[in-house]
């Protein structure tokens, strides 16, 4: 038996889809297990809405949740638009057999006739009129009588009552074909054994299936996996929905984090979810896909990410978080970014940050030369009678203690007890000094690295302070 070949077609006419990433995990996942191919072909044949940039959009994206190049499971990219030749040739085979026939009725006359005998659509009126190719006439399939039945291993036995099914169009009136017969010629010519694709693709599936038989090949092994949907229950759309893949990686979402997550829409990993790539690639089949629509959760997608950043180790995170960090660099002239720093306020980080993106702006408030304050903070800050005089005992207090972060909390609690005070409360105004905001990493942590002098220069510095000045 020879092994099974799987395959995705996008078309590079925007940003990757999460839909067709989670489709193309589904497809890695079974040619890893069962030592197939996956390949990787591009339908570039819209030469109006095609962008050659895009091409190597879906080459990256790929690459991004594992699946490239250098993997030898990984085969292509071809490009649909090489093999334009190939699809005319069995066109016209088609008709040489008698499988389809030539047509040169326009739309118009095909609304006319249609309204004329009270049916809708075209109703296989050139089917016996011998016509031969000629400028401006279309190649039809001739549909036979009865039904067809689409094996699909997600959706069971789908039959389709071939009377529904209109003559289709294999090649436009220039000679082009259309997309039907190119990716049935190209998943031909390139032995692709199982096609795994979104559910919406199902209703063509009956026109393909005919194609492969009226081809003399048997058709491939099908599987529709369920649509994802927005919290609205509505098919996600790049008109009103986050859907670009890119989006996610540039946004900071981890790699590992968005393949567990695709994994996981419309198909049970078990009782676990979070589970490493190795695993779910071992026990994943096709047969378990659940029919119904999956909820593509924002929430639930954040909440997986924030599990594999605090999974990582401190140097782990750092390096990851790099290039959020160089963007800061670029955006802050005249500031020194503290790596030893940021090292170590990195396990505090991971546990507030949801995306990688959002790392710099936790600690930036260590680099830059003065705090960023902001009116609601300044006002927290100030909001008990008791603020002036807890600032003023906590500078004294900081004036003659040792500078750890133990020995600063030891200084401080006696402080807020006693003014009838806990200790987060009465530090609003230490914080919003330090960094501007009423929530952070862990103060005294942050006060330990800043060291006395410059502590003690922001609480004196913070607005509205009788120190400031």
């Amino acid at each position: 038996m020879n092994a099974p070949r799987f395959r995705i077609a996008p078309s590079p006419t925007g940003f990757f889809h999460v839909g067709g990433a989670r489709t193309a995990l589904y497809n890695w996942a079974l040619a890893k297990r069962l030592g197939g191919t996956f390949v990787l072909r591009i339908e570039d044949t819209d030469a109006e809405r095609n962008r050659p940039e895009w091409n190597q959009g879906i080459i990256d994206a790929l690459a991004w949740i594992g699946i490239h190049a250098d993997d030898p499971t990984f085969e292509g990219p071809y490009f649909q638009s090489s093999y334009a030749e190939q699809h005319v040739a069995e066109a016209r085979r088609l008709f040489d057999t008698g499988a389809a026939y030539y047509c040169d009725m326009t739309p118009d006359d095909i609304q006319a006739r249609a309204k004329a005998e009270g049916v809708t659509g075209y109703g296989g009126w050139s089917r016996d009129r011998g016509l031969g190719p000629a400028a401006g006439r279309v190649l039809r399939f001739r549909v036979p009588p009865g039904a067809t039945v689409v094996r699909d291993l997600v959706r069971g036995d789908v039959t389709f009552d071939n009377a529904t099914i209109e003559d289709f169009v294999l090649l436009r009136g220039n000679g082009s074909p259309m997309f039907l017969l190119a990716n049935v010629v190209d998943d031909m010519s390139m032995r692709i054994s199982h096609v795994i694709r979104a559910e919406e693709h199902l209703p063509n599936t009956p026109k393909q299936q005919m194609l492969w038989e009226a081809l003399g090949h048997e058709p491939p092994v099908w599987a529709h996996v369920p649509l994802l949907v927005n919290e609205q229950r509505k098919k996600i759309s790049k008109r009103r929905d986050k859907v670009a893949l890119e989006s996610y990686r540039d946004e900071g979402y981890l790699a590992e984090a968005m393949i567990n997550y695709l994994m996981t829409l419309g198909w049970s990993p078990g009782e676990q979810e979070i589970q490493p790539w190795s695993a779910m690639q071992d026990t994943f089949a096709l047969e378990d896909v659940a029919k119904s629509p999956a909820f593509f959760d924002l929430k639930k997608l954040a909440a997986f990410n924030g599990e594999y950043i605090r999974a990582m180790t401190p140097e782990q995170f750092v390096a990851a978080a790099e290039p959020w960090v160089a963007q800061w660099r670029e955006a802050h002239p005249g500031h020194v970014w503290n790596q030893v720093w940021f090292l170590a306020m990195a396990p505090f980080v991971q546990q507030r940050a949801t995306v990688l993106s959002e790392a710099p702006g936790v600690v930036d408030f260590l680099m830059l030369a003065e705090p960023q304050f902001d009116e609601p903070s300044l006002a927290k800050a100030w909001a008990t009678d008791d603020a002036a005089e807890v600032l003023a005992e906590t500078i004294a207090a900081f004036e003659r203690c040792d500078w750890t972060r133990d020995a600063m909390k030891e200084a401080f609690d006696p402080i807020a007890d006693a003014h009838g005070m806990k200790p987060g409360k009465a530090q609003a105004p230490i914080r919003v000094a330090i960094t501007g905001r009423t929530v952070g990493p862990p103060l005294y942590e942050a006060m330990e690295l800043l060291g006395r002098d410059e502590t003690l220069r922001r609480l004196r510095s913070i607005p509205g302070s009788v120190h400031t000045g």
